[in-house]
C-alpha cells in the first residue's frame, strides 16, 4: 500500500538564505501515529507547513492521497487537519459558529451532530455560545483541535497541541487522538514531551538542523539504542575505580558515591553476577543498587548532540 503522505528530497531556503529543510524525505503510512521530534528550529514546523499547503518549497515533492500538495492543492486540503502551535481564533464569534464555519471552508455540509461530538469529545460544548475572547488560553487550545477536527480529516497534524496547557486538556487530546487513530486517521505528532510521544506514537522521527537523522519504529528504536544501566552507591565515596574493576568499564559518578555499570539485557550474559563478586573482593560496601532503563528523551539527546 502507498504511503499517505510522501515526502521527497523536500527543501526550503527562506528569503536571506536560510535553509530551514535540506533534502528531506519521510514516507507516512496511512492509520499510524508519528511523533516529529526536534529541537527549536530542527525544520518540524516549516515540513508540516508545506506538507499542509501553508509554505510553499523550494525544491522536492510532497503526496498527499497521491495528489501533490502544490498542484491539486485543494483534494490535498481537504485530507488534512491542522492544530498550529499559535493561538489564533476569530475573537468576536462563538465557538459553535468558528468550528462550523471551518467545516464549511473545507467543501463539507453542514453536520450539527459531528460538530456537537467533537465539541463534546474535547469538553467544549457548554462553552459552545461563548465568544472566543471570552475562553482562557487553554479552551482557546481546544477550539483549534475543533476546528481541526471539523470536516473529518484523513490525517491530522498536531503541531505543539499540549504546551503550555493544562493537564486535562492533555487528556483530552490524547482521548481523542486514541479515538481517531482507532477509526482509521493518520495522526503526526511534534511535542517538546518527549514521554507524550513514548506513549502514543507507532513510530519516531527524529530531525535537527533541517535534516532527517531517523525515522524508526518506537519499538525498534529503544531496542536498538536503549541502554541498560546497573546503579551501585557505595558506602564510602572512592576516588577512582579499582583496578581490579577495570575490566568493567565502570564510571564513577555522584562525587564518587556511585558506580554505574551499562550492560546489554539481551547478551546471554549481563556481567552482573561477575561485578558483584568482584566488588565483594575489593571489600567495597554498598548502599544501594538500582537498573535504569534509558528512555526516548535520553536517546533523542544523545542522537542530537552527536549530529550537531
Amino acid at each position: 500500500m502507498a504511503p499517505i503522505v510522501s515526502v521527497s528530497n523536500l527543501s526550503k531556503t527562506y528569503k536571506g538564505g536560510f535553509q530551514a529543510l535540506k533534502g528531506v524525505s519521510l514516507d507516512i503510512e496511512e492509520g499510524e501515529i508519528l511523533a516529529l521530534l526536534g529541537p527549536n528550529g530542527a525544520g518540524k514546523t516549516t515540513m508540516i507547513s508545506i506538507i499542509c499547503g501553508l509554505v510553499n518549497p523550494t525544491g522536492g515533492q510532497v503526496l498527499v492521497g497521491g495528489f501533490d500538495v502544490v498542484k491539486d492543492f485543494r483534494q490535498t486540503r481537504s485530507m488534512i487537519g491542522l492544530v498550529p502551535q499559535e493561538l489564533t481564533t476569530d475573537a468576536f464569534e462563538t465557538v459553535w459558529n468558528t468550528v462550523s464555519f471551518t467545516r464549511g471552508l473545507h467543501g463539507k455540509k453542514a453536520d450539527p451532530k459531528h460538530i456537537e461530538k467533537v465539541l463534546r469529545d474535547l469538553s467544549l460544548y457548554d462553552k459552545k455560545d461563548n465568544m472566543l475572547r471570552e475562553l482562557s488560553g487553554g479552551m482557546k487550545r481546544r477550539v483549534l483541535i475543533a476546528k481541526a477536527l471539523s470536516h473529518e480529516p484523513k490525517i491530522l497534524f498536531l503541531d505543539e497541541p499540549t504546551a503550555g496547557v493544562d493537564v486535562n486538556l492533555r487528556k483530552d487530546m490524547w482521548r481523542v487522538v486514541e479515538d481517531l487513530r482507532a477509526s482509521g486517521v493518520t495522526i503526526i505528532l511534534t511535542t517538546h514531551y518527549i514521554e507524550e510521544a513514548e506513549e502514543i506514537a507507532d513510530r519516531i522521527g527524529v530531525i535537527n538542523g533541517g535534516n532527517i537523522l531517523l525515522v524508526e519504529d518506537k519499538a525498534a528504536l529503544m531496542a536498538k539504542l536503549g541502554k541498560k544501566e546497573l546503579r551501585i552507591d557505595v558506602s564510602e565515596p572512592l576516588t577512582a575505580v579499582p583496578d581490579a574493576l577495570a575490566p568493567y568499564r565502570l564510571k564513577l559518578e555522584n562525587n564518587g558515591t556511585s558506580l554505574v555499570y551499562q550492560y546489554d539485557t539481551k547478551g546471554e550474559r549481563t556481567g552482573i553476577t561477575a561485578l558483584l563478586a568482584d566488588l565483594a573482593e575489593t571489600g567495597i560496601k554498598l548502599r544501594d543498587i538500582s537498573t535504569h532503563q534509558s528512555s526516548l528523551e535520553d536517546i533523542f539527546v544523545e542522537l542530537v548532540e552527536a549530529r550537531s
